[in-house]
């Protein structure tokens, strides 16, 4: 079977059992997903046995060990999924909110509910939380999901969807709400990109040229979320004690994920004092550090080592330990270098002034502002959505820490005792 029936046939397959999910109760969505969150947690030695068979061909093959931590999974991240499964079975439904409500003059009743898309396809690279992540949420809002990951990560997301669908098999949902589309032929993302009317809406998760590919590719209508090019601004106003935490956390907390912080830029009334002790916690924390002419002075007099910051360091998402550092003369200046270089995820200001505060967010054109705290919390879980399916940063539809609500549409449900237009 090509590529292009193979997808068709998974998204046919997965729409039929779609209408055991918008057909259950919330109770019904509800304990499916608890379900899920059981069987992880009871088969967790088999996939761990199963990622470490991922984990040993990435080392094999070369993968930098910050790309291996977004692969890898232990007790402490299975357990952590397993918790999330559950956060998302906890909140409310997303499904059947009316929204607006209204009786015409001719007597129509109108009502505009919320309802699922349909069928979602995922395509991620090699983290196999977003596996699950994924089709929680999906599930959660009546939505059935094509998963897509890397073949890097293939053995833990077959493991991870087997689970998933052994689960559903003891619920009333269909298992087949979850299809997990080969990584071995990278045919099968074209053809699920070009799937329109078989596939609702795709979701691309995972590096920026991932999803430059998938925007610029897919016939079918697409999310775009977020590649992270995500800076800290100290402020001239900035509380330091506060500034030296919050931008070691945002950079070095997980540097593999998009929310972690890429560049740091200073206001040149604190840089004499902040830098110092800025690029020392940087270079004590293993950061290799890109640097613009003022900053690379400065690191040259501590004896620390860093490199010119070429046009193309401040436009890269590095996911490892590397980050830029810059000085800028004001919030707008920090705004227009940000304009420039930045990819409208996630930007923090570290200041005790709330007017700068409040002119940074104004200027700030991204998915989430940090006000005095790291980049690190644009993220479901942290935000209260328990897991997301991803982080939007363009302006249609969804934007930031994507949960259940982002996953729904609208129907307008008109109701009538016979009337007819004239």
């Amino acid at each position: 079977m090509d590529a292009s029936a193979l997808i068709a046939s998974l998204a046919d397959c997965a729409r039929v059992g779609a209408r055991t999910l918008t057909t259950a109760s919330d109770s019904d969505r509800k304990f499916a997903v608890l379900a899920i969150a059981d069987e992880i947690e009871s088969r967790c030695g088999e996939i761990l046995l199963a990622n470490e068979e991922d984990l040993a061909r990435g080392r094999a093959d070369g993968m930098h060990p910050q790309l291996l931590d977004r692969l890898l999974l232990n007790e402490a991240r299975i357990a952590g999924m397993a918790n999330g499964a559950r956060q998302v079975a906890n909140l409310p439904s997303p499904l059947g909110i009316i929204l607006r409500e209204s009786t015409m003059a001719n007597g129509l009743h109108l009502q505009q509910k919320t309802v699922p898309f349909g069928v979602v396809g995922m395509v991620y690279e090699a983290r196999p939380n977003v596996t699950i992540d994924a089709a929680v949420i999906l599930l959660m809002s009546g939505n059935a999901a094509l998963l897509r990951g890397s073949s890097s990560a293939s053995s833990s997301n077959a493991i991870l969807v087997e689970v998933m669908k052994d689960a559903l098999a003891k619920t009333s949902i269909s298992p087949d709400v979850i299809q997990l589309v080969p990584s071995e032929d990278r045919e099968s993302v074209r053809a699920l990109l070009h799937a329109r009317g078989k596939i609702d809406l795709v979701i691309p998760r995972g590096s920026a040229s991932l999803i430059r590919m998938v925007v610029d590719e897919s016939t079918v209508p697409t999310i775009e979320t977020g590649a992270g090019v995500c800076h800290v601004y100290v402020d001239q106003y900035a509380d330091l004690e506060k500034a030296i935490p919050i931008l070691i956390n945002s950079k070095t907390h997980r540097p593999s994920v998009c929310n972690a912080a890429e560049t740091l830029l200073v206001h040149e009334n604190i840089a004499e004092e902040f830098l110092p002790l800025a690029l020392k916690a940087l270079s004590s924390a293993g950061v290799i550090l890109h640097c613009d002419e003022r900053v690379l002075a400065t690191a040259a007099s501590l004896g620390i080592s860093a490199e010119l910051a070429s046009h193309e360091n401040w436009l890269t998402e590095y996911g490892v330990l590397e980050m830029n550092v810059g000085i800028v003369s004001s919030v707008d200046a920090a705004a227009d270098h940000i304009a420039r270089f930045g990819t409208n995820h996630t930007e923090a200001i570290v200041t005790e002034s709330q007017a700068a505060a409040d002119r940074f967010i104004a200027l700030a054109d991204c998915a989430a502002v940090m006000v005095n705290a790291s980049t690190r919390f644009t993220d479901g879980e942290q935000m209260g959505f328990g897991a997301e399916i991803g982080i939007s940063n363009q302006k249609l539809h969804a934007r930031g820490p994507m949960g259940l609500e982002a996953m729904t549409t609208t129907t307008w449900i008109v109701t009538g005792t016979g009337q007819i237009r004239s």
